[in-house]
C-alpha cells in the first residue's frame, strides 16, 4: 500500500512541473488596420476589443490615445471594460491624425476565432462626435482581409491573420 502511495505522489511531483511548463494556448498574431477619413480638428481616440456572441465584452486589443481621462467617451468599450482586471498600459499608444492609418498587430487565440466573436471599434474626438460600436466585424476566417466601413471617422478597418 504504501509503495502505491510512492508511486503515484513520485509521478505526480514529476507531472506538475510538465504542466507548469507546458505552452499556452495556440494564438495567431492578427494585424488590425484602421483608416481613418479626413475630418479635421483634433487627433481621434479609438479602442478596439473583442465581445463575445452575446454581445458581452471579451478584452482590449488596442487603445489609441494617450490621455486616459478621454477613454470614457469610448463609450461601448469603457462600459464593458469596467468589470475587466487587466491592466491596459502595454497597449495603448498615441491618437490617431486626421486620415491617418493605425496599423497594429495583437495575438488572438485560435479558439476565439471562428466561434462568434466579433472585432468592435469605438471611436472619439475632441469637440467632435462619440462613435461607440463604430466597427463590428465577425472574428472569423471569412472576414479575414475584407474592408468594412465605419460610420464616423473610420474609412476602413480591416483584419488580417
Amino acid at each position: 500500500m504504501n509503495k502505491t502511495f510512492a508511486t503515484i505522489g513520485l509521478a505526480a511531483s514529476l507531472a506538475l512541473p510538465a504542466l507548469a511548463l507546458a505552452p499556452p494556448a495556440e494564438a495567431r498574431s492578427v494585424t488590425l488596420t484602421t483608416q481613418l477619413r479626413p475630418y479635421g480638428g483634433n487627433g481621434a481616440y479609438l479602442a478596439i476589443y473583442l465581445v463575445d456572441a452575446q454581445g458581452r465584452f471579451h478584452s482590449t486589443l488596442r487603445v489609441a490615445g494617450g490621455k486616459a481621462k478621454y477613454y470614457s467617451h469610448l463609450s461601448a468599450w469603457a462600459r464593458g471594460r469596467a468589470n475587466e482586471t487587466t491592466r491596459i498600459d502595454g497597449i495603448t499608444g498615441a491618437s490617431v491624425g486626421s486620415g491617418q492609418t493605425l496599423r497594429v498587430s495583437v495575438d488572438i487565440a485560435d479558439a476565439l476565432i471562428d466561434a462568434g466573436y466579433q472585432i468592435r471599434v469605438d471611436t472619439a474626438v475632441e469637440d467632435g462626435r462619440d462613435n461607440p460600436g463604430e466597427i463590428s466585424v465577425p472574428l472569423t476566417t471569412a472576414a479575414n482581409g475584407r474592408p468594412v466601413s465605419g460610420r464616423g471617422y473610420v474609412a476602413a478597418f480591416k483584419f488580417d491573420m
